[in-house]
């Protein structure tokens, strides 16, 4: 099985490798500017932080109890702590655009938070209900006495108008992840925040009924579980993961990378191998697995890299776990399986390090913001970007290097 997701993923997993020493003859005898990724995208969230006890002002259920009591009193006043709202879309979280200081710096793109008394100003017009059911907990900031929430706009509930006048536009996440500056702390935050929300809120729409007795299930705690409304049954449903292996496989001279592409992809773009990880599988015991099945290459020695949350997969699978490795191959010969892929070779050191250099990460990276910031202000039309294309620019060059 080849995971869909990977088509980007691989991009973020290779731009890393220069952390790690088994993967240095990207970097011998070069004097090019590579990219060096200290945290992976959608991983870091600031947002992410040890359980708060259930009397503490800031936890989920308390929080949750206050949001109750602000909802029932029909007012439009900011509450105390403040909270923050990020409306979702089918799956696109609402975002903003600025101008940078610097002209010759693309624009910036920021999530698009609204208070609590926004959300009720924009649900007036529409026949739903605005309850606490709808809202999931992200996390909180007390040093700013913020609790912050996101959900997810079912239908017309919102009137979408007056988003567009307040500059504001639901981006996908995808481009938001190609138009974020890597070095830009702020900016991997803000995206891990909303990988975070988005996971937590496809997994609602996906996880309606109860899959022991066919319940209609209703969240719990804040939205961070949910549990089957029967009586006789009331089992608790947490939010799902699927863990999937990515690996870059190498050869045993250490020179040379073996990456895939599938009939889909753009033209000279070459992705990691990847795929799920069966039941009763261990970690390595996939990356070899999956390796023989797509290349007929027989793995050695596998060593863990790192990973990553992956939550722009499809919404059936709300969030996957990316889990990177090494492996080095004990034979060369390839034998690709055609039904997974169509071509996979190796590739030199040479050609891998040309695909990682910066220029062509800062040309992805500036077109993406200025499609964000062209739909912020409503002239996305005569803009064309293929967001999947473009998220994974980093391999796309190798065949031209070649």
């Amino acid at each position: 099985m080849f995971c869909s997701s990977s088509l980007s993923s691989s991009s973020f997993f290779l731009s890393s490798l220069s952390h790690s020493p088994h993967f240095q003859f990207l970097f011998k005898r070069s004097s090019m500017s590579t990219i060096n990724l200290k945290v992976h995208a959608f991983a870091g969230n600031p947002l992410r932080s040890k359980t708060s006890k259930p009397t503490d002002l800031y936890s989920p259920i308390s929080a949750l109890e206050t949001l109750k009591t602000h909802l029932l009193n029909n007012t439009h006043e900011d509450s105390s702590p403040n909270f923050k709202v990020l409306p979702f879309k089918k799956g696109k979280p609402l975002a903003s655009s600025s101008e940078s200081i610097d002209t010759s710096s693309p624009p910036f793109w920021h999530l698009g938070w609204i208070t609590l008394a926004d959300c009720k100003w924009f649900w007036e017009s529409s026949d739903d209900l605005l309850s606490e059911d709808l809202f999931v907990y992200l996390g909180s900031d007390q040093d700013k006495d913020v609790i912050y929430w996101a959900i997810d706009i079912l239908g017309d509930s919102v009137s979408i108008r007056e988003l567009r006048d307040k500059k504001l536009c639901f981006v996908e996440l995808r481009t938001l992840m190609v138009a974020t500056d890597w070095a830009d702390s702020r900016a991997m935050g803000e995206l891990a925040v909303a990988g975070h929300a988005r996971a937590l809120l496809e997994w609602h729409n996906v996880s309606r009924f109860c899959g022991h007795c066919g319940g209609k299930t209703v969240p719990k705690d804040a939205g961070r579980r949910k549990q089957c409304s029967k009586e006789e049954c009331k089992k608790r449903v947490y939010p799902r993961v699927d863990p999937v292996v990515i690996m870059l496989v190498i050869d045993r001279e250490n020179d040379r990378a073996l990456l895939s592409r599938q009939s889909r992809y753009v033209p000279r773009m070459w992705s990691c191998l990847a795929g799920f990880i069966e039941p009763g599988e261990s970690l390595e015991e996939a990356v070899r697995r999956e390796t023989w099945e797509e290349t007929g290459i027989e793995v050695g020695e596998v060593i863990y890299h790192s990973s990553q949350p992956w939550p722009v997969g499809p919404s059936s699978m709300p969030c996957q776990l990316m889990v990177g490795f090494f492996a080095y191959a004990k034979s060369l010969e390839i034998h690709v399986d055609k039904e997974e892929l169509e071509d996979a070779q190796w590739h030199s050191r040479e050609d891998v390090r040309k695909a990682l250099t910066f220029t062509e990460y800062e040309k992805a990276q500036k077109t993406a913001a200025a499609k964000v910031d062209q739909m912020c202000k409503g002239v996305e039309k005569g803009i064309t970007i293929i967001t999947e294309s473009a998220s994974s620019w980093v391999l796309s060059h190798v065949g031209a290097a070649r």
